[in-house]
């Protein structure tokens, strides 16, 4: 039997390619280095990218397509080619973010988001380039307090690699899953898929040059916190906590989490959000609702710094419901709180950077 391009394409074009629904020939996904050498064929296949779900199932079938369409015998060798160029291997992504900061609290409901989308936006206003990743995959809130909910995240092509572009406001670069889900309908997803949504907001966004790239964690300790920790060089943890005791225990596992042997992610230090409450008409009182002081006792104890104490206002809640963060306006109790609480993150991260070696990448064996 003698073989020709012909039989090889024909072949070919009965292979449908999921990513676009054509054939692989009308997909252009074949290139045309074609070698034929008496039964051995030799040719690559061109996908999207590295990641495409559907490569090796797509090159299965182009082989078994061959071997039914033209002989048994011939000899396949399929290699594949990269419209975009490969993701850079883990610990060489961001090359241009200078500090990571993990925005955690051992709980939910204790304003972990509010406290992340406020520290970004005083940290922007302070001058800073800033970038905000909404980690919480199965809640996804940054889309709703930046008021950018409608926003859809578009491609740019940089340097070759297909790449998402954050969306921005307020000086801040934003990306979350809740761009790219309906907010009504529930992320049913196990935790490999939710962790693979997660690196591609990481790996595969144009980040840039940023000063801090602030990371709004899920609450308590999960496979999302396991994959961040393990994609990125994380420069220093914030725990967010109310005074309540059970907030507080909970929060105790933020800490170990980051600081155990296997991890040791520095704590930059606490944050106690709803320290008091301060009624508008009363506004030098202070009503200590959740208890008095308690992050401040805890932060005491694990010897690391209180970076704030931010008081719960009305206003804080009202503002982020309208896409309107408090730190925005800096003449309020809130937002020079906010502005404070950047400031004391600067100051610790470059006291950190001084004083202790770079962390390094966690690494998972089985």
């Amino acid at each position: 039997m003698t073989l020709y391009p012909k039989l090889i394409t024909d072949a070919l074009a009965t292979v449908t390619y999921a990513g676009t629904k054509k054939n692989l020939v009308e997909s252009g996904m074949v290139a045309d280095n074609l070698h034929i050498d008496g039964m051995k064929v030799s040719f690559s296949l061109i996908f999207p990218r590295d990641t495409d779900p559907f490569l090796k199932s797509t090159v299965k079938a182009a082989e078994a397509a061959i071997h039914y369409h033209v002989s048994k015998e011939v000899e396949v060798t399929i290699t594949t080619e990269f419209k975009s160029k490969p993701r850079p291997e883990v610990g060489k992504l961001l090359p241009q973010v200078k500090n990571v900061i993990a925005v955690s609290s051992g709980k939910g409901g204790v304003g972990k988001s509010t406290v992340a989308a406020n520290l970004a936006i005083a940290l922007a206003k302070l001058g800073y380039k800033v970038g905000l990743l909404d980690a919480d995959i199965f809640g996804p809130s940054v889309p709703k307090m930046f008021g950018v909910e409608d926003a859809r995240p578009y491609s740019v092509n940089v340097d070759g690699r297909d790449l998402i572009e954050p969306v921005e406001k307020y000086g801040v670069k934003l990306l979350s899953i809740g761009f790219f889900v309906n907010p009504d309908t529930a992320t049913l997803w196990r935790g490999a898929m939710a962790s693979g949504a997660l690196k591609q907001l990481v790996a595969d966004a144009d980040w840039g040059e940023l000063d801090y790239f602030i990371l709004d964690t899920p609450p308590g300790t999960s496979d999302i916190h396991l994959t961040l920790l393990q994609t990125l060089a994380i420069t220093g943890a914030v725990i967010v906590s109310t005074p309540q005791a059970v907030a507080l225990a909970d929060a105790r596992k933020g800490v170990d989490m980051y600081t155990n042997d296997k991890v040791n992610v520095p704590i930059l230090g606490l944050i106690e959000n709803m320290a008091w409450f301060t009624p508008a008409e009363l506004s030098e009182n202070k009503y200590y609702i959740f208890g008095k002081e308690g992050c401040k006792n805890l932060a005491k104890e694990l010897d690391v710094p209180l970076l704030a104490q931010i008081p719960v206002v009305q206003s804080i809640c009202e503002s982020g419901d309208k896409g309107k963060p408090a730190a925005l306006n800096t003449d309020t109790v809130t937002g020079t709180a906010f502005i404070n609480l950047a400031q004391a993150v600067v100051t610790v991260t470059n006291r950190r950077n001084r004083e202790r070696a770079a962390t390094k990448i966690v690494e998972v064996k089985s």
